[in-house]
């Protein structure tokens, strides 16, 4: 049987546009997808981190201005502050749990730090009062709260991630075209953050 070419290239345009479409429905592009998403996910945990870090240095100094026999608490926060800002982290974090668990426990110890700050502040009635200080009180406050909802949002991009490499058809692909795209590494609690600061008056 005679094919007239008119009638082959149709066939092969409708063979290649029937082919894109169970592909794109098959979750060929999920993983790297949801991959793009784990990193956004954690760029948002960064960022949340970095504006608590800005707010410390004017927290540090009001509180200075006040509470001049605290300076073993405020010399750990600005040290706590030093050793959280200095490790550096990206993207390819996602990619060494070793760095990512460094990253978290020295943001761990920060958070520790200021919860003791915050609690020392109780004693000074004046600085309690001060506007400046209830400003920067507010904020970190609501960076907190931040923080905490960028870490979920960041758990729950990397739970999809890792279910999609780990079942089928997810896992397939995995194999066959991102077997360079590794399980990624989430946010645990820190042995003990489930108590509060100690402070000793």
């Amino acid at each position: 049987m005679n094919v007239s070419p008119t009638y082959r290239s149709r066939l092969q345009v409708a063979t290649l546009l029937m082919l894109a479409t169970l592909l794109t429905a098959c979750g060929i592009n999920n993983i790297p997808t949801l991959d793009e998403q784990a990193k956004a996910a954690w760029g948002q945990v960064q960022n949340q981190y970095q504006r608590r870090a800005d707010l410390i240095p004017n927290l540090v100094e009001t509180v200075k201005g006040y509470a001049k026999h605290e300076e073993e608490t405020l010399t750990a926060v600005i040290e706590a502050r030093a050793k959280a800002t200095s490790i550096q982290v990206d993207a390819s974090t996602l990619d060494n749990p070793e760095k990512l668990k460094q990253y978290q426990q020295a943001q761990d110890q920060l958070s520790g730090a200021l919860s003791r700050l915050m609690v020392v502040s109780e004693r000074y009635p004046d600085l309690k009062a001060n506007q400046n200080f209830l400003a920067l009180q507010s904020q970190l406050e609501g960076t907190e709260n931040r923080i905490s909802v960028a870490r979920r949002d960041f758990i729950l991009a990397v739970q999809k991630y890792n279910t999609e490499i780990r079942t089928f058809p997810g896992r397939l692909w995995h194999s066959v075209m991102y077997s360079d795209l590794p399980v990624r590494e989430t946010f645990e609690a820190t042995p003990g953050s489930e108590k509060a600061p100690e402070v000793k008056f």
